[in-house]
């Protein structure tokens, strides 16, 4: 929620302090800006942003290369290693002498420090994700000079497991493969910076968000929160708000407190008193009835309204503070109940009371290095799920809670946020400094975040209830008590404990995967947390044909499942040399942070695909680095798809999948990973895919035991009458050899139905001269006016053992229409994943990757910055999979 602080002192007031009354009303200055920086020895001293970390300041003054250059991720471990300071000098902003209390405040720190003003240590951080307050009343004077003592993560890590005497915490380092650091889970730091299996090792050092000196009489306003809820007995909303004080003042601070939200005819005021101390004002601020509240919904579901509203202040003579802020109106509720005809439970959400299913995907750091990822790349990115059709994304919980801007952007675009709590792949452990320090964290971010509409999960951990019921790190069976006496106590009786506390808006879990409610029975910890009759799952299969739905588990929900892919050759190009363009060079291994990735992606290509033997190794690349993505987004098409036609039926005791989130959406750096948006945002074929197959309407195909299913899926929010077209095409012809058209088809609202079935050879018989190799089948929904499904398709052999496929003579004439770019595609013959690419040039198309079984087809280029015509005539490459043979 993006909350504007204004702050007023009747007629007269400045940030330099009252010009005239008294007490004063707050006052804040900003530190951010350039500081001094220095590593431990002092032969390396420069200029560096705050925010900002030593890696990116290093960079800027021509320092150090691209991080992310070739193999710069192991030359450059010298810098992480090493122990740096930020310094300056700051002029105090305000008389000192009018204030009762002035506070260093950091926003966020990373990780380790000792903080320093005038010589004197007044205070110590040791947890990326809390924000640090610090009393400097009696040590700033009008010149002041702050240090910020940083201590290697990596050092501090590997010191705190030493240290831990009691008994090990697993895991002590990563895989080998990853060229990582050790021991990241005795750490509060982002746990990937230590390295992931799809990203590098940069253990960063720096301030990473804002610093500022605070002042303030009487009291100030710590955190500021709204939670709407629904009686459904009287029929009313409500507003509960949560201030939380700093009273500095002696005795009580008696108040008023106005709230006014205009559109809703909606205001109040109420009387206060805040003790001295931390003190906190809870109002219920009731909804006029007679206003209609329009509410928030996800994406594709309905608008995204907020309502402007102005809570003030007046708290004794003359002391005024004015909050502007957005009031948003949903509920939320994860629903676990019986299904008939099945044992276990449902795992759905409602929102609003409907049930919603939820599209999307799994959220990772956008950067290595966080002062570098920009308002305008999150609104990229972001802007880019809800163009695929997503309507949800999981904050996964080896990464960092991100930043404001990100959550008010998926509030403004309807992005449902499944928000995990920052842990993952790991035991901790729980002596008390730690758990202290989790505590602070977990209130911290709770009371940051819980305003968000977008926000409709808390969860514990990433995989660690699935670590630890499988014991992944073979801790012997008389020692696993403790084990799981630790996870109960960090999850259950301290992280749970506060959320509960802290936010009765939204559920909470444990764990993801986790059996929910069966979980918890089990004493929070399942024997197997991916049974599919509860909870969610994660699901990894590289070697299985992913083209065989019967493979992929019937689950609740699908949290994580995913292929990995190659980014394009643009991407790649800015961080290697030419001899790193090949499939096998040094450069191709290193990148490779997932054990066999390389090889895992060759054998699920080949299973279908012919694999590329050009002598030409610069065109073998290329054309490999597509075929991986042809195949990553087949296999995950193939499995969500699957997941998607689940959701109305219970087979053999298992269904009813309401959720799909594929691992990943976007990228670290530029490498092999599961994405399917490459670092800086440019779409893979995976991504174009998402866009059909998270279409609200769609038909999918499948095949059981030699017959042709189609089902149709439907998110729509009223029930549709609808024509099924399917097209049976020989690869050797551009005329359909059989056209079906199936009228009078029903689709209930928010359902998925078996619409058409047939056996194969019955289809192939009616369709004259087809057999599996020669022909593949097309359809499509349609409905009245402009309701349609995308084109779908059903391939009834390996494109490796098709016959007729003709390499294509493909061109393409580009014009100009305003803002866009249209291209006009022609070829000579039925083209399969055909792809365009422009290389470098920011934007993306309306399609791409696609089957082109018409002679012409029109393709729309949205460019992210201004281009010429001429640029994009340039850069365009066309490709087809006969072109890579």
């Amino acid at each position: 929620m993006r909350l504007r602080l204004l702050l007023l002192l009747a007629a007269c007031w400045g940030w330099g302090g009252a010009l005239c009354g008294s007490p004063p009303g707050p006052a804040a200055h900003s530190l951010r800006g350039s500081w001094w920086l220095g590593n431990g020895n002092g032969s390396v001293v420069l200029r560096g942003e705050v925010p900002g970390c030593v890696h990116t300041a290093l960079l800027r003054q021509g320092l150090i290369q691209d991080p992310y250059y070739r193999f710069n991720d192991l030359a450059y471990r010298w810098i992480s290693l090493d122990n740096w300071t930020y310094s300056r000098t700051f002029k105090a902003p305000f008389d000192i002498s009018k204030w009762q209390k002035v506070n260093l405040v950091f926003e966020g720190v990373d990780t380790v420090a000792q903080i320093l003003i005038n010589n004197v240590t007044v205070g110590r951080t040791d947890n990326m994700f809390n924000r640090y307050s610090f009393d400097i009343t009696s040590v700033i004077k009008e010149v002041n000079f702050i240090e910020v003592r940083f201590l290697s993560a990596i050092s501090y890590a590997a010191e705190q497991s030493r240290s831990h005497r009691a008994y090990s915490v697993p895991p002590q380092c990563p895989p080998p493969v990853q060229k990582g650091e050790c021991h990241v889970n005795f750490i509060r730091k982002e746990q990937c910076s230590f390295s992931w299996d799809w990203g590098p090792s940069f253990p960063t050092q720096g301030v990473w968000k804002d610093v500022r000196i605070e002042a303030y009489n009487l009291c100030h306003l710590i955190y500021f929160t709204l939670t709407p809820s629904y009686v459904k007995s009287a029929q009313q909303w409500s507003l509960e708000i949560e201030s939380v004080f700093d009273v500095v003042s002696s005795k009580p601070v008696v108040g008023l407190v106005t709230v006014n939200i205009p559109k809703l005819q909606t205001q109040q005021t109420y009387t206060t008193e805040l003790p001295p101390g931390e003190g906190r004002i809870v109002l219920l601020v009731n909804i006029n009835k007679s206003a209609t509240v329009q509410t928030w919904w996800p994406s594709g579901h309905g608008n995204q309204t907020g309502y402007d509203m102005t809570t003030t202040f007046n708290m004794g003579a003359r002391y005024k503070i004015e909050k502007f802020s957005k009031a948003y109106f949903r509920t939320v509720e994860l629903v676990e109940e019986p299904i008939p005809g099945s044992r276990g439970l449902s795992f759905y959400f409602r929102i609003n009371g409907l049930p919603i299913f939820i599209k999307g995907s799994n959220w990772i750091p956008a950067d290595s290095f966080q002062d570098r990822v920009s308002s305008d790349m999150l609104k990229l990115i972001l802007q880019s799920t809800v163009d695929a059709n997503m309507n949800a994304l999981r904050v996964w919980g080896g990464g960092v809670y991100e930043q404001d801007e990100f959550y008010d952007i998926c509030d403004e675009l309807g992005i449902m946020i499944w928000q995990d709590f920052m842990f993952a792949c790991a035991l901790y452990p729980t002596d008390q400094n730690y758990l202290e320090s989790v505590r602070a964290e977990v209130t911290h971010q709770v009371k940051r975040l819980k305003s968000h509409p977008c926000i409709i999960l808390w969860s514990g951990n990433n995989e660690n209830e699935a670590a630890v019921a499988g014991n992944w790190f073979s801790i012997p069976h008389a020692e696993m008590k403790v084990y799981f006496k630790d996870y109960v106590t960090l999850y259950v009786k301290n992280i749970r404990e506060i959320v509960l506390a802290e936010d009765k808006s939204r559920p909470y879990i444990t764990s993801s995967p986790t059996n929910g409610k069966e979980s918890v029975k089990e004493g929070w910890l399942s024997q197997n947390p991916y049974d599919t009759h509860y909870g969610d799952t994660h699901f990894y299969d590289y070697f299985s044909d992913c083209w065989n739905w019967t493979v992929y588990p019937k689950t609740r929900f699908a949290s994580e499942y995913g292929f990995q892919s190659w980014p394009s050759f643009s991407t790649l190009e800015k961080v290697s040399s030419t001899e790193d363009w090949s499939y096998t060079s040094n450069f191709s291994l290193h990148r490779q942070h997932h054990a066999a990735g390389n090889d895992q992606m060759l054998h699920q290509a080949g299973l279908h695909f012919k694999l590329p033997q050009n002598t030409d190794p610069l065109k073998r690349f290329k054309d490999t680095i597509y075929l991986t993505q042809v195949m990553q987004a087949q296999c995950i098409k193939a499995e969500t798809e699957f997941y998607r036609r689940s959701r109305s039926e219970i087979t053999n005791g298992e269904g009813h999948t309401m959720g799909s989130l594929y691992w990943q959406l976007n990228d670290i750096w530029q490498a092999p990973s599961w994405a399917s948006l490459e670092y800086g945002g440019k779409w893979k074929m995976l991504h174009y895919f998402a866009q059909h197959f998270f279409a609200p309407l769609l038909p999918v195909g499948y095949e059981d035991d030699g017959v042709l299913h189609i089902y149709g899926v439907s998110d729509l929010h009223s029930d549709c009458e609808l024509t099924l077209q399917v097209r049976v095409h020989q690869w050797s012809s551009m005329e359909p050899v059989c056209t079906l058209a199936k009228e009078g088809v029903t689709l209930k609202a928010g359902s998925a139905a078996p619409i058409y079935k047939e056996p194969v050879n019955d289809l192939l018989k009616r369709c004259g001269n087809c057999t599996r190799q020669s022909c593949v089948v097309t359809f499509y929904l349609m409905g009245k006016g402009d309701l349609h499904s995308p084109g779908n398709s059903h391939f009834l052999s390996s494109l490796k053992d098709a016959v007729g496929l003709e390499k294509a003579q493909l061109s393409a004439t580009i014009s100009q229409q305003g803002d866009l770019y249209t291209f006009v595609l022609q070829t000579t013959a039925i083209t399969p994943f055909v792809w365009l690419d422009v290389g470098n040039i920011p934007g993306r198309f309306n399609d791409n990757g696609f089957l082109m079984t018409e002679k012409r087809k029109v393709v729309v280029f949205y460019p992210w910055e201004p281009i010429r015509i001429e640029e994009l005539e340039k850069s365009l490459s066309l490709t087809s999979l006969m072109d890579i043979y």
